[in-house]
């Protein structure tokens, strides 16, 4: 009798996915995430500023944490602060309010802006596709809403000046930004915020896509921060399963996006890198917004990368942005479009 063959060998599992050193995705459908970044980045926390950490979605898992500068004066006195939101980037696959390049964005800004400053966390793709992040940037500007009330967190409540809230983020989350203005932009909208009022959005090099390639991501070298093969996996990984570049949740002026000259928008500021891949997205974005009389500028930094304002937080063109953004909050959103 002939001896049985061998079972075939199980199929080996391999990475199949991988970005910056902290996401892994496997041959059989498994992730795996690194608790950090794939970057030293020491926390600069000089005592200026006082955080601490909440949660705004129990159900979900979901934390903000929360900044203020601490005592202006012998007297204490810290009330009446704008409220400045921040969510993080990532190409919505990797990043949290805990990493230290997010923790030491936040101390500057909570300093120099003398705001409250809110950097919620999301939901990340592959394991939660688009929308899922929408979806928990939209439940924590509800929450920020609901502590206005007498069952609030005296921590914001006692500090925050609800009618002057400023919603930003960076890269994927200048995405957010973007949704959100759409989503509460509306009369509809802006009464489910009430008592708050977000008065002006600041869009951090906003991660847009499309099919169709810009000159700025054609000619992007493969060494930069935010290079093509890295930014076309994470909307690969991020948008619906089999949707392209195009989709809506991409691409805010593809082929099934919205009409969004119907759309009402507050005072927006988009932030755009000299060098980044995504610059002519971000210009044409905000040149395409205020030729339908939108209340939009495009603030460009000549030079610089992708994120620069995060790699390094204390750098002069740095310092550039955070006066330039601190003198939007200062005037409520004012811009000079002319």
């Amino acid at each position: 009798m002939a001896p049985e063959a061998p079972a075939p060998a199980a199929a080996e599992r391999v990475v199949v996915d991988e970005c910056r050193g902290v996401l892994f995705v496997y041959s059989d459908g498994a992730v795996e995430r690194k608790a950090g970044p794939g970057f030293a980045t020491p926390v600069r926390d000089d005592g200026t500023v006082e955080w601490k950490d909440a949660t705004f979605d129990a159900a979900r898992g979901l934390g903000v944490r929360l900044y203020r500068p601490r005592e202006r004066a012998a007297g204490g006195e810290r009330r009446g602060l704008p409220v400045f939101f921040y969510w993080h980037g990532g190409g919505f696959c990797i990043g949290l309010r805990t990493w230290p390049n997010c923790q030491n964005y936040c101390l500057r800004l909570a300093a120099e802006l003398g705001a409250v400053v809110v950097a919620p966390d999301y939901r990340l793709a592959p394991e939660h596709r688009l929308p899922a992040a929408f979806e928990d940037a939209e439940a924590a500007l509800l929450w920020l809403a609901s502590q206005a009330g007498p069952g609030g967190d005296p921590w914001v409540s006692e500090a925050a000046d609800f009618g002057r809230v400023f919603v930003s983020g960076d890269s994927a989350g200048g995405t957010i930004a973007h949704h959100l203005a759409v989503r509460f932009g509306s009369a509809a909208g802006r009464a489910e915020l009430e008592p708050a009022r977000v008065v002006g959005y600041v869009q951090l090099m906003p991660f847009f896509g499309g099919v169709e390639r810009t000159p700025s991501e054609a000619e992007c070298p493969d060494d930069a921060f935010l290079n093509r093969p890295l930014n076309d996996r994470y909307w690969r990984l991020s948008l619906p399963a089999g949707a392209t570049a195009d989709h809506p949740f991409s691409n805010p002026f593809g082929p099934g996006s919205p009409d969004l000259a119907a759309a009402e928008f507050v005072p927006t500021l988009v932030v755009v890198g000299g060098r980044d891949l995504l610059r002519d997205r971000a210009v044409d974005y905000a040149a395409r917004l205020r030729a339908m009389g939108k209340p939009v500028e495009a603030l460009e930094f000549e030079g610089q990368q992708h994120g620069f304002f995060t790699i390094d937080p204390w750098s002069t063109a740095s310092g550039d942005l955070m006066r330039a953004v601190k003198r939007f909050v200062d005037t409520d959103g004012g811009l000079r479009l002319g």
